[in-house]
Parts: C-alpha cells; sequence; structure tokens
C-alpha cells in the first residue's frame, strides 16, 4: 500500500477508527473461532471449512493492516473555511450546459462514496473547482470530455 498522504474528514477518520475497533474485538474472534472448529474436523489436507476460514482469516488480517496504514497516514481535515472549496467542504454546483444542480461533499479517496455524492478530491471535478469561490466557473476535464461548472454554494 502506498503512504502517500491520506485526506479524511473528521467523520471519516472516525469511521474507519470504528471498523478498526469492530474487526478487531468482534471480527477476529470470531474467525479464530471458526478456525479452530474447522481443525478440529480433522485431516486438513481436504477440510474445505478450514481453507475458508483460513481465506477469512487472511482477507480479515489484510483489511485490518490496511485500516492501520491509513490512520497512520491520515491527515484529518479540521475546521474547514467556506469562502474557498476546498477537502471538508460541500459544494453546490450548476452545470452549464444544461443547466443541472447537483451537491457534492469532497472528501478524500478513502471516504469516497459516488452513491452518496462523495466525491474524491483526487477526481477530476474536485480538482477543477477545488481553491475556487462562489460564482467562479471551472472546465472540467473528464474521461467523457470537457464541460463547464459554475459554483453556486460552499458549505
Amino acid at each position: 500500500m502506498s503512504t502517500k498522504e491520506i485526506y479524511l474528514t473528521e467523520a471519516g477518520y472516525e469511521e474507519i477508527k470504528k471498523e478498526l475497533e469492530f474487526l478487531k474485538t468482534e471480527k477476529r474472534p470470531e474467525v479464530i473461532e471458526a478456525l479452530k472448529e474447522a481443525r478440529a474436523l480433522g485431516d486438513l489436507s481436504e477440510n474445505a471449512e478450514y481453507d475458508s476460514a483460513r481465506n477469512e482469516q487472511g482477507m480479515l488480517e489484510a483489511k485490518i493492516k490496511e485500516l492501520e496504514v491509513t490512520l497512520e497516514h491520515a491527515i484529518v481535515v479540521k475546521n474547514v473555511k467556506k469562502d474557498k472549496v476546498a477537502i471538508g467542504n460541500s459544494v453546490k454546483l450548476e452545470y452549464l450546459e444544461d443547466g443541472d444542480i447537483d451537491v457534492y461533499s469532497i472528501v478524500g479517496n478513502k471516504e469516497a462514496d459516488p452513491f452518496k455524492n462523495k466525491i474524491s478530491n483526487e477526481s477530476p471535478i474536485a480538482k477543477a473547482i477545488t481553491g475556487l469561490s462562489v460564482g467562479d466557473v471551472a472546465t472540467v476535464d473528464s474521461q467523457n470530455g470537457k464541460y463547464d461548472v459554475k459554483v453556486i454554494e460552499i458549505f
């Protein structure tokens, strides 16, 4: 895993901490118990339950490590100003081609969730509007071509 800076909002940081705690205190003991039970079934060379439990253990430990590294390298974005678009802001944008309006929260890539309109600070639209003020227009250069957006509100 890359050890570059990982931007997180305070809420995102807390969510990752909760998930890590859950995996360590609840999920890990469950997996260890499943492993013990599978091992008790006998011959490990042909024991599908044991293989499955080992695979689950490996995936769990990898996820725990990933979350630990994320928290270790996290830069928590706090006290975000509302005068310019930045990580931690929500922003209302107007697409100038058709007048559509959308609201996005700009978060670090670990928190991004397009289904909840949480976009990564590394996305084309976030890169284009970062640093802009209300009323500013930006050209977004995306995979689907270029388009213009206007910053309507920052909150």
